[in-house]
């Protein structure tokens, strides 16, 4: 896995606060697979990446760390592994502190941080076999069906024999998750998982994702896609500028948005100027070129579909569109969410 900053800039000098070296019994029964507290990292100059961070990840979900690009998430997950050290505040994985208690966790843990560090003259099975024999828990006698049955997981089986410096960007970031994935582990950690992948490769990485939830393994990825997020996950937690915005159930997090109006019409622009007189904020005439969408007002909508007809709007469709992740976080941050980074 990389080690390269997301956010830029040096390590600040001196050593991080107390980590937490004696787990309370509370934290001992709780069922959390992560767990910080108000963990924050400085770096030089005065940058605060993570900015008080407390998250609590349940065991056996699939968490969506969502954030745009720069929010602080790869920098938190860089402390939750114990690549660097924070500033200050508390993290525990798998109940035991990071990053004094390394060597007894990241055994149980697979990670893809910040894309995969490869041997370009290796092949792609050659560099999983490296990764194995660094393992001092992997079992020689059976490296090579395991790493056979990795290839064939993450769908690299054909390319097994090619160098790895032949690879697409897709093609490394499914050998990257397929070293994650030589050994059982109750927690898996990916950094942007489908960065680099086709439609395709992405509903297949999508679906490995949820099967190796429903084996028990809980996933912990991070992603400045909002529908990726929407699509696989059962928790998330929002970030931005460092700090968080809001956890819990995505169902939940969707559900805090009011959704949105939709009206289906070829007299798009008519459409638009009646519902802004009805009182329906942020109208937008979508792409699409047929359907306009805006934040429900506070009244019954026949009232506005009636309107629209009285308008001499022709309406082919008319309702309000269940709320989205997007829509939760437009209205957390009264902006959008740059999907592009």
């Amino acid at each position: 896995m990389g080690t390269g900053a997301e956010d830029g800039g040096h390590a600040e000098d001196g050593g991080p606060a107390d980590a937490g070296d004696h787990p309370s019994d509370g934290d001992l029964a709780d069922a959390a697979v992560i767990r910080t507290r108000a963990l924050t990292k400085r770096f030089r100059g005065g940058h605060v990446a993570v900015n008080g961070l407390d998250l609590t990840v349940p065991e056996g979900s699939v968490f969506g760390f969502l954030g745009p690009n720069g929010s602080g998430k790869t920098t938190t997950i860089r402390m939750l592994m114990g690549l660097i050290e924070p500033t200050s505040g508390t993290a525990r994985v798998l109940g035991q502190p990071m990053p004094r208690a390394v060597r007894t966790v990241l055994p149980q843990v697979g990670a893809l941080i910040e894309g995969p560090a490869l041997y370009g003259h290796l092949s792609g099975r050659d560099n999983l076999l490296r990764y194995d024999a660094a393992d001092p828990t992997a079992d020689p006698r059976t490296r090579r069906a395991r790493v056979g049955a990795a290839l064939e997981r993450v769908g690299l089986s054909a390319a097994a024999g090619k160098r790895a410096r032949a690879y697409s960007l897709g093609m490394k970031q499914r050998l990257g998750l397929a070293a994650a994935l030589l050994q059982p582990r109750r927690l898996l950690v990916l950094d942007e998982p489908t960065n680099g992948l086709d439609p395709q490769g992405m509903r297949e990485i999508r679906s490995l994702v949820r099967e190796l939830a429903s084996d028990g393994t809980t996933v912990f990825l991070s992603s400045h896609l909002l529908d990726e997020i929407e699509q696989v996950c059962t928790h998330a937690a929002v970030m931005a500028r460092g700090r968080l915005l809001v956890q819990g159930a995505v169902a939940e997090l969707a559900a805090r948005a009011r959704g949105r109006l939709v009206v289906t019409t070829p007299d798009t622009a008519e459409a638009a100027r009646v519902l802004k007189e009805q009182g329906v904020g942020d109208v937008v005439v979508e792409e699409r070129g047929d359907r306009v969408t805006g934040e429900p007002p506070e009244r019954e909508p026949a009232e506005l579909n009636a309107a629209l007809v009285a308008a001499g709007v022709r309406v082919r469709a008319f309702g309000v569109r269940e709320a989205s992740l997007e829509d939760a976080f437009v209205a957390l941050t009264g902006e959008g969410f740059d999907v592009a980074g």
